[in-house]
């Protein structure tokens, strides 16, 4: 199947009460095993790609073509987003879209309000004239992924997010509402009262950012008021490392990546598959 952008995805998910995971990338036996998991699961499936993964694995346009690569070798037949995750300017999606990403993330954020509204537009602008869908981000989410470093946590405001979304005519909302990237140092807390309200204003498919930790009863609340896109890396990573570490305690001498790697990618889909059903995307596709 072809690359699609994440906007009929999204709505579907909202409309039918589940989500889609978006698992972020960060080398080969990322994009494999996500999209492996995607197969067998018939779930629709977001690449989540940060600027830091994307040089790391070489640049947007290599990130499409092993996406691309691996669609047709595995034979995938579900939907499948590429999603630039946290661009950090206009000229940062613009690049991403023009090397064939079909989703992008503005993180203007950090910025004050109405310049936060007014690079989203600019973003929406240039990413629909391309088929491609826009995510924005309101508030603050703690922790650090990638280049992104927070302190603390910073709800965001409901009255904020309807305006955001009618002035700037993006796709889906990432509202910060206590998630953090990274693992958690206690119990997460979401603002499910605030969560209900963004909802209800905006009508938007809602995104939670930080999925690694949230239990599953959580999960399923967030579900039911409007998340349509949870985000997981971290969970991914520990499962992939902890098998690496497990293979080479047990063979020390070994030295074959493709010995160690292989497992660390089964790991990985086994954890996506995992999330895809507590999800509820499986069979979605």
């Amino acid at each position: 199947m072809a690359l699609v952008s994440m906007t009929e995805m999204l709505k579907k998910a909202k409309d039918e009460g589940y989500a889609v995971g978006q698992f972020n990338i960060n080398n080969l036996e990322f994009f494999q095993a996500i999209l492996q998991a995607a197969e067998e699961e018939k779930s629709p499936v977001i690449l989540g790609v940060s600027e830091g993964a994307a040089r790391y694995v070489g640049g947007f346009k290599t990130v499409v073509k092993i996406t691309e690569g691996l669609i047709e070798d595995y034979k995938i037949s579900v939907p499948v987003a590429i999603h630039l995750d946290h661009g950090s300017s206009y000229d940062k999606c613009k690049e991403a879209i023009d090397a064939g990403f079909t989703s992008v993330m503005i993180d203007a954020s950090h910025h004050p309000f109405e310049e936060n509204i007014e690079e989203t537009t600019k973003v929406v602008e240039y990413a629909h004239s391309k088929g491609v869908s826009v995510e924005a981000e309101l508030g603050t989410v703690g922790g650090q992924e990638d280049d992104v470093v927070a302190e603390g946590v910073i709800y965001a405001d409901p009255q904020e997010c309807k305006v955001l979304v009618d002035r700037t005519g993006i796709d889906c909302l990432a509202p910060a509402l206590g998630s953090v990237h990274g693992p958690y140092k206690g119990e997460p807390n979401l603002g499910y009262k605030e969560m209900e309200e963004i909802a209800n204003l905006t009508n938007m498919p809602l995104v939670l950012h930080g999925g690694t930790g949230i239990p599953t009863k959580d999960i399923q609340k967030a579900i039911s008021f409007g998340t349509a896109k949870i985000n997981v890396n971290t969970e991914n990573q520990i499962a992939s490392a902890k098998t690496v570490r497990e293979v080479l305690a047990a063979k020390p001498d070994e030295y074959d990546p493709r010995k160690y790697m292989g497992p660390a990618r089964d790991a990985i889909k086994a954890t996506v598959i995992g999330k895809m059903r507590e999800f509820g995307s499986s069979n979605k596709a």
